[in-house]
This record gives C-alpha cells, sequence and structure tokens, in this order.
C-alpha cells in the first residue's frame, strides 16, 4: 500500500491498548521485583525499550509478548492475548477492516505505481517510506512494526497466492539509501523466487498503461465477497460492489497482459540492483 497520512494517539489511554500494554509490563515486572535490564535479556532487547514499550512509545514485537508470559508466572498468556489488539491499532482506523479481510484472504493482487507494496517491504524501505510524511519517529516505528506484522501471513504454511504488478517507476525512485534500496531490490528477487508469489513489472516503453488511475489491491476470499482496496491521497476505501470489483479485476488482467514476463521482470530487476553497485 502506499503511504499513509491517518495515525492514532497510541499514547492517549482513553483509546490505545498500547499504554495499558506497557502498564500491565510495568506492574508485573515491578510486583515481581524484576530490573527492566534483566526483562530486557529474556526478551532479547535492551533496558530503553523495555522502557519506551512500558511508557507506551513503542509497539512490542511478538517475541516480547511471549517473554512477558514466560517471565511473569501469573501472566497465563494475557500478554500475547493482548498483542493482535495492540497491533491493530497501529494501523489508521479506516485501514484495519483491510488489514483484517488480507490476514483471510485466499489470493492478493497488488498493483503500485509509486512504491514496493508492503506485503513486500523490508524494514529499511518501509521505515523510509513512511518517514517520508513527516510525523513523529514514535509514530513512525509503530506502523513500521505493524507493517512487517502484516507480512506473517505470507510465512504461513498455506501462504495466500501473491501477485504483484509493478510500474517501472517503483524501480527507479530510490527511497532511503543506495544500500536500503538495494535490500529491497534483493527482496523482490528472493519473494519472486517463491512459488506463491508472481512479481510482474510494467515497463516505461508500455507508456499508456490500465492503471494510470492509481495503486490498488484485490482480495479473493475463501467465504463472503472479493474486495478490492484502492489508495487514495488522504485515506483508501474498500469495494465490495460485484461491479467495482470486476471492474478492477479486469484493469489487474489488463496490467499483467503489458507487464514483462515473470522472467523478464526479474531481469530487470535484477539489472537495476546491478546499476547500484558503486
Amino acid at each position: 500500500m502506499s503511504v499513509t497520512t491517518e495515525h492514532p494517539d497510541l499514547t492517549d489511554p482513553a483509546m490505545s491498548p498500547l499504554r495499558h500494554f506497557g502498564k500491565e509490563v510495568r506492574i508485573e515486572r515491578e510486583r515481581l521485583g524484576i530490573s527492566r535490564a534483566d526483562l530486557g535479556k529474556a526478551a532479547h532487547c535492551g533496558y530503553s525499550l523495555v522502557a519506551k514499550i512500558e511508557q507506551g512509545e513503542r509497539l512490542p514485537a511478538l517475541d516480547f509478548a511471549e517473554a512477558c508470559d514466560r517471565v511473569f508466572p501469573t501472566a497465563g498468556g494475557r500478554f500475547v492475548r493482548l498483542w493482535p489488539l495492540i497491533i491493530k491499532y497501529a494501523y489508521p482506523s479506516w485501514f484495519r477492516p483491510f488489514v483484517e479481510l488480507e490476514a483471510v484472504a485466499m489470493g492478493i493482487r497488488s498493483f503500485q505505481v509509486q512504491v514496493v507494496p508492503g506485503l513486500l517491504q523490508t524494514e529499511a524501505y518501509a521505515r523510509a517510506v513512511l518517514g517520508a510524511v513527516r510525523r513523529s519517529a514514535e509514530s513512525v516505528e509503530h506502523m513500521v512494526a505493524a507493517r512487517l506484522q502484516r507480512q506473517r501471513i505470507l510465512a504461513r504454511d498455506k501462504p495466500p497466492e501473491l501477485w504483484v504488478v509493478l510500474d517501472e517507476n517503483v524501480l527507479r525512485r530510490q527511497l532511503g539509501s543506495r544500500a536500503v534500496f538495494a535490500e529491497q531490490l534483493e527482496r523482490l528477487l528472493e519473494e519472486g523466487d517463491i512459488p506463491s508469489t508472481v512479481i510482474q513489472v510494467v515497463p516505461f516503453s508500455v507508456g499508456v498503461h490500465a492503471g494510470l488511475e492509481g495503486p490498488f489491491a484485490a482480495l479473493t476470499m475463501d467465504e463472503g465477497p472479493d474486495v478490492v482496496y484502492m489508495d487514495g491521497f488522504s485515506r483508501g476505501h474498500i469495494l465490495a460492489d460485484p461491479a467495482d470489483v470486476k471492474a478492477a479485476l479486469r484493469v489487474y488482467d489488463l496490467l499483467t497482459a503489458m507487464a514483462l514476463s515473470p522472467g523478464a521482470s526479474r531481469d530487470l530487476i535484477h539489472s537495476t540492483l546491478k546499476d547500484l553497485s558503486p
């Protein structure tokens, strides 16, 4: 997905499960007389990160929640149960329904004009994308963590079938440093070799193409109607009307026909990566 601009204040206790999670960690830790450094050691992180999580300033990783359940004998799995709710509220409110649908989709077809889709972004590239819009460092880190969490669906035993079409502009727009962008291109090459993933590029030579109206993603669902997510300037929109879905899928079919083959697309990505070499 493209850069989002709406983001809730996750430190507001009236609207933030994050602040509640941090408070629960601090209460349990202090009750047991465990230092932040010791909890950090158990969770494979530093004192500073533990402090920021307790203050509601950082999203905890799933590993951190699991460590809390191990270290705090009476937790009973509470922190792992809280964790999905925390991640959910890291997304803008209008984006949460799409994330929930994406997590259970059988197939995902994504078209992007400006950036690599969120499901395939590296952490550093995601940080560069999300930091392009002026927002606090805390907000960027929250959104990066949430974006990486979305990618866990690709690591399942039965991941969704992912088909990505990129405008060549995505390969030419360097976001972040040369090293950051090179790492992202390498990620695309790796993902393109996975059987459940197809990546194609629409080259500049095509000129006008069917996707000039903007990026979108189509989800194929096991149960219920298929849906389309359309990116917008300030927020995205989910379309479930069968006529809208049919029109979007036709555009996607046209894009795949105009794009280079997966093999030729891989060659283009690889040559772009070579051009980044010093």
